[in-house]
């Protein structure tokens, strides 16, 4: 059984479509409909209210950290990032610098996720871009784009045109050095997808109930081993089909 361990009075003065704790579990960011998104320090089941930003210029729908060896960043994104834009909010001692990846995606972005730091002994070429700051974003635009750093700007690394409607996304592990293409097979709305843990296989969800499984051949195409519908009681395995 559930149960509540703690409950956060936030002081949003609107609907919270958003919460997100770091790394560690220290700092909870949360957003709102009140066009802002506020960061607490979480200590002995008590919060302390540590930022009130007010960037935004209408709803905030998402944040997400960034992993802490990068420092406390936070990306959001909102009703105002209709115009394609994405919020960087970089921590500097009491105060917080934004930085905004302007024009992203057309007509607006709706979904942000940072690469996670994934240590690999056996892969030089990860270690190597594990060090660089990667963000995952998802637009209105049906696509999704991997953006880094470079010095101080956000260069577009990857753009992956899947889907025939809008995106939203979890980016879980971003596993080699290889970049991939999707295909649209999946024509309905997707929704967020996750992969395992060795990267070798891709879970993604639809709006049809759907649950497919995917996994790279060594060709690296990406083949779907098995799908469960909405009430089915078993897995399906359906003829391998490539993404």
């Amino acid at each position: 059984m559930v149960s509540v361990i703690n409950t956060i009075d936030t002081g949003h003065e609107d609907m919270i479509h958003d919460a997100e704790m770091d790394f560690y579990g220290l700092r909870l960011a949360t957003c709102s409909s009140d066009n802002s998104v506020k960061i607490f320090d979480l200590k002995n089941g008590s919060q302390t209210l540590v930022a009130d930003l007010k960037g935004h210029v209408g709803p905030v729908w998402q944040v997400a950290w960034a992993h802490p060896k990068f420092g406390n960043i936070v990306a959001s994104c909102g009703y105002d990032s209709s115009d394609g834009s994405i919020s960087i909010l970089t921590n500097n001692g009491n105060n917080w610098d934004t930085h905004k990846i302007s024009n992203a995606h057309t007509i607006g972005c709706n979904s942000v996720s940072w690469c996670p730091d994934v240590e690999s002994s056996f892969d030089s070429v990860l270690n190597q871009k594990n060090n660089i700051k990667r963000l995952a974003s998802a637009g209105c635009d049906n696509t999704i784009k991997i953006w880094k750093q470079e010095a101080d700007q956000w260069i577009e690394e990857t753009k992956l045109e899947a889907h025939s409607d809008w995106v939203k996304i979890s980016f879980e592990l971003m596993c080699n050095n290889k970049n991939f293409s999707l295909n649209p097979l999946i024509l309905s709305k997707i929704l967020p997808c996750s992969w395992s843990l060795t990267g070798g296989i891709l879970a993604v969800s639809d709006g049809n109930n759907k649950v497919s499984l995917w996994k790279e051949n060594s060709e690296g195409q990406w083949m779907c081993i098995s799908e469960l519908n909405k009430g089915q009681g078993s897995i399906n395995n359906p003829d391998q089909r490539i993404m």
